[in-house]
């Protein structure tokens, strides 16, 4: 019986924003793209004020960048909060809930 080619496992790429463009650097969409987001609320899933900060700091920073790239047609305030904050989860996951 011939012998199973081992091939290498390569280690997947984070999906972390490329500054001063804000695109993914793994897969070019606008960061934070669909997998960042399930890996931001992973890492921060029993803290979500905390992914609200630093999000809202990542926000602050993206809007600055942006606009100095494109001072006269870039993203609205809108687009950002819904790019930046608006898919966060609210409130704390169940289990942290206070029983009634």
């Amino acid at each position: 019986m011939p012998a199973t080619p081992v091939t290498p496992v390569t280690p997947a790429r984070p999906h972390l924003a490329l500054r001063p463009l804000w695109l993914c650097r793994a897969c070019a969409a606008p960061w934070p793209c669909a997998t960042a987001r399930l890996a931001l609320v992973a890492e921060y899933a029993h803290d979500r004020v905390a992914l609200s900060v630093y999000l809202c700091a990542v926000l602050y920073d993206a809007t600055a960048d942006l606009h100095r790239l494109n001072p006269d047609d870039g993203p609205t305030p809108a687009a950002l909060f819904a790019r930046f904050l608006a898919w966060v989860p609210r409130g704390q996951p169940d289990r942290d809930q206070p029983d009634p």
